[in-house]
């Protein structure tokens, strides 16, 4: 057991609140991409089976495992063909975005389910200790993970959506120049994150800014319902 704390990012108690969390944020982070791809014309990921909820499809065992032991990691990546889009860049973007900001959605809605429970007295109401610990244990990882893959997926290097999110943007010489220099990209994003002495400045900075994207969201939620 003491080698399992030492070898995981998160502590061990509350391992199963974030493989809860993590089923719901990457499912839902990886179907909102798959549904806009295909509502915008490109059928390629619902040909795979990947514009649905079920965590299954998404699922990508070895991002699962870096999460847990490095902090940051993946989903399976959805297949988009921006070729099959009216409007390839505009709708590019959006279906990049898409999936960040289904994380920052699932945090809000977080927030405030959190605060209607605290300010109407629910978690109050229950006896029972353990299980409100655990409600507390639940939304505290809920929140804090799914505003940290908002932030860490808008990084805008590759693999992440806000490479992709630029690589549009950018006028076409730029996002040309861009994609000669995308294999070495990938592995600078891997170097600075992986090793130790880099995630000062990159994992847990984002970390923080998602400990500040909870706290000004509960406080305003707690205040809306006269806290």
């Amino acid at each position: 057991m003491e080698f399992l704390d030492q070898l995981l990012f998160y502590p061990i108690e509350r391992l199963p609140f974030y493989l809860a969390t993590l089923i719901i944020a990457f499912t839902l982070h990886e179907f909102s991409h798959a549904y806009f791809a295909n509502k915008f014309g490109d059928p390629t990921a619902k040909l795979l089976g990947r514009v649905t909820l079920n965590p299954a499809v998404h699922f990508d065992l070895l991002g699962i495992i870096l999460l847990l032991i490095a902090g940051f990691g993946w989903a399976r990546p959805v297949p988009v063909n921006r070729a099959n889009f009216s409007h390839p860049r505009r709708m590019g973007i959006i279906v990049s975005a898409a999936g960040p900001l289904s994380n920052m959605l699932l945090g809000i809605v977080g927030c405030l389910a959190y605060a209607a429970l605290y300010q109407f007295g629910v978690i109050e109401g229950i006896d029972n200790e353990r299980a409100v610990d655990a409600i507390h244990i639940f939304f505290d990882t809920f929140i804090v993970l799914n505003f940290f893959l908002f932030l860490f997926n808008l990084i805008p290097l590759p693999p992440l959506d806000g490479y992709r999110i630029v690589e549009d943007v950018a006028p076409r010489r730029i996002s040309a120049k861009l994609q000669r220099f995308e294999q070495w990209s990938i592995l600078i994003f891997l170097l600075i994150i992986i090793i130790p002495p880099f995630q000062d400045y990159t994992i847990k900075p984002l970390y923080r800014g998602a400990y500040g994207l909870s706290v000004f969201f509960l406080d305003m939620f707690n205040t809306l319902f006269g806290g």
